[in-house]
């Protein structure tokens, strides 16, 4: 009995032993790098003509190479409504905000097949909604009617409506901290001139930054600064770029530049400019390091928006030509040259990713 004991006390002591051996070598192991998403195609939202109804979402294929001009309208056999105005992926849904028709789209990513259509209307008044942005599971639409719409992202139920200042355009998040552009589009000539500083705690506006009248324009860096973009009055009050210490929710500096669409990746900001050019914007040490990113001389009629691949670092412009007909989408690689250009609907505004 005593020998058997020791035999099988033996057989435990080894086989710990080998686990432990197995343990060791796993901790010694390099850590693996996470694998990186591959992308599958883009979508182009257009807005198409004013009161026209005849937005669009083109999607690009870039396995299959292939185009389908209206997908939304394949998908679902109704059109996206009138003057689409924004679009995002958050998870496994797409949402996209149509200005006139004051509805948020909800669709499934990958197939565009809606899941959901938010009317965004007051007792029966449009808000216009304008833009969207997600944290935590929310996503905040600014409307035209001084609110941003907080929304639950898997029941795609509206909880509140946080009253922000007039005719609200973009918005960026930073330190906890939702910023709302109020820009008073619609009041010409008293135009709005403050950033509303929302605490997405408590989801209330805690504060209003002023700066140069008519900002629309919101983008956040790595550093805690949110750069604004105000278009001024076309007249005396030149366009401007202000920035924001999102610590302290101050104004560190304001400066004339002009600048249309942008957007913020890595450690640059990208911003449309007059004459098709694109500026380029070093957020890190805060000076502008290009008047034109595109260095191989390709002609942009009218430069509508911008948008960065964050995986490949490639830059799509979107061209509304003449505003009136289709439009196209350029993209360059990271060094400014082009790659390839493809046909759009009308007045293209926004170009996001779809992962494999």
């Amino acid at each position: 009995m005593k020998i058997f004991q020791v035999k099988r006390l033996l057989l435990v002591l080894a086989f710990t032993s080998i686990l432990s051996a197995c343990r060791d070598d796993q901790n010694n192991k390099e850590p693996q790098p996470a694998p990186v998403a591959e992308r599958k195609g883009l979508y182009v939202l257009a807005e198409g003509l004013f009161n026209a109804n005849n937005s669009s979402l083109s999607y690009f294929d870039f396995e299959e190479n292939t185009l389908s001009e209206d997908r939304f309208k394949e998908e679902n056999n109704r059109g996206l409504g009138d003057t689409a105005n924004d679009i995002a992926v958050y998870g496994s849904k797409m949402y996209i905000v149509v200005n006139v028709s004051s509805t948020v789209e909800v669709v499934d990513a990958k197939t565009a097949k809606s899941i959901s259509q938010i009317d965004m209307k007051n007792n029966g008044v449009g808000r216009q909604p304008r833009y969207i942005v997600f944290d935590k599971n929310k996503a905040y639409i600014s409307s035209y009617d001084g609110t941003v719409a907080v929304m639950d992202t898997a029941s795609l139920q509206i909880e509140k409506y946080i009253t922000v200042g007039r005719n609200p355009e973009q918005m960026a998040i930073s330190n906890g901290k939702l910023y709302v552009a109020n820009s008073g589009g619609l009041d010409y000539p008293d135009y709005d001139k403050t950033i509303s500083v929302v605490d997405l705690i408590t989801q209330t506006e805690i504060k209003k930054v002023e700066v140069v009248m008519n900002p629309r324009i919101l983008a956040a860096d790595a550093y805690g600064d949110v750069y604004v973009i105000s278009t001024g009055n076309y007249a005396d009050v030149k366009s401007h770029m202000s920035i924001i210490d999102s610590k302290t929710d101050e104004l560190k500096s304001s400066a004339e530049f002009s600048g249309g669409s942008m957007v913020i990746h890595q450690d640059i900001a990208y911003i449309t400019a007059a004459g098709g050019k694109v500026k380029t914007y070093n957020v890190k040490t805060e000076t502008l390091e290009k008047e034109n990113f595109i260095t191989d001389g390709t002609a942009i009629s009218t430069l509508y928006s911008i948008s960065v691949d964050e995986i490949s670092g490639e830059v799509f412009v979107t061209d509304a030509k003449n505003y009136v007909t289709k439009g196209e989408v350029t993209c360059f690689d990271p060094e400014g040259n082009k790659k390839y250009t493809i046909s759009t609907g009308i007045n293209p505004n926004k170009v996001v990713f779809i992962n494999k």
